[in-house]
């Protein structure tokens, strides 16, 4: 395929559309490792820094990317114009705060039983 790189120039826009990088990363990478340099990368001001790669996804070209996929496999052709850099957006998953677990757990207990006379 003419235009295919061996590396691939990428930033990561994150929600408050600041940036991490743009770095470049071989073909062969896998999305993991993309992950991985973004949790080693991430702005230490942000309050919502991810704890494991679990708490990551990333988007690219409108799909979410697969942890064992390579960055070659997920590259459009949108991607391989040269010296072009390939934004992804990184989304954080926090996990659910103390506060909705005990909110949920008192939606389970308050059930409602009808008697009929």
């Amino acid at each position: 395929m003419a235009g295919v790189q061996d590396a691939l120039e990428i930033k990561f826009r994150l929600i408050d559309g600041s940036d991490i990088g743009p770095q470049s990363f071989p073909a062969a990478a896998t999305v993991l490792t993309l992950k991985e340099s973004i949790i080693s990368h991430w702005p230490k001001d942000k309050d919502n820094a991810p704890k494991t790669v679990k708490d990551l996804k990333i988007i690219s070209a409108g799909k979410i990317l697969e942890n064992n996929k390579t960055v070659g496999e997920c590259r459009s052709a949108l991607c391989d114009v040269p010296g072009g850099i390939t934004t992804m957006h990184v989304i954080v998953s926090q996990p659910p705060q103390e506060k909705d677990k005990k909110a949920a757990n008192k939606l389970k207990q308050n059930k409602c039983a009808c008697v009929i006379l």
